[in-house]
């Protein structure tokens, strides 16, 4: 899901996750992103009741401009994280500092924050976890095992700051 007010921004996100099979949904204002996200939601659910499937995640990765027209992208990552706590949410702003302590004050929870301007491989490395992978490979860790699994971005992130605590205890 891509929050994005500026529509070539949106699109130019939008081509470059296709290009790598994601399934890409645009929303140009804040108002709108929202609902998109809770019809997806509540599809889902609905669907889960017939499952036991684990987290109900309606999009991989959400990814939000901090200032857009109706409601600010911290608001909607507010509502999302509300109804779900382990969405993955991405902000994509030109506001880093303001957006940091916006999202800390407001959120009381840890988001991925990238500075704009960004290249959209920056984006897709950063949605797709290449650096923690990198870091967990200088770990010895088998990536293609961990790979395999298709962890979450929290489980890997979970991994990685285990091995961190690891090799400093030592």
């Amino acid at each position: 899901m891509i929050g994005e007010d500026e529509s070539d921004i949106a699109l130019l996100y939008k081509i470059a996750l296709e290009k790598r099979n994601h399934n890409v949904s645009i929303a140009y204002n804040g108002e709108e992103c929202l609902k998109k996200y809770h019809e997806k939601f509540q599809c889902l659910r609905f669907k889960r009741l017939y499952s036991t499937s684990g987290d109900i995640l309606p999009f991989d990765v959400v990814i939000l401009d901090h200032k857009m027209p109706k409601i600010d992208g911290v608001r909607v990552a507010q509502e999302i994280l509300a109804v779900n706590p382990h969405q993955r949410i991405i902000f994509a702003s030109a506001y880093v500092r303001e957006t940091l302590l916006d999202s800390v004050k407001r959120l009381n929870q840890v988001v991925e924050i990238m500075e704009k301007p960004f290249g959209v491989n920056a984006l897709m490395d950063t949605i797709d976890d290449n650096l923690i992978y990198s870091e967990l490979g200088r770990f010895n860790v088998d990536l293609d095992v961990i790979k395999a699994l298709s962890p979450t971005h929290e489980q890997i992130t979970d991994l990685l700051e285990r091995l961190r605590k690891i090799r400093q205890s030592r």
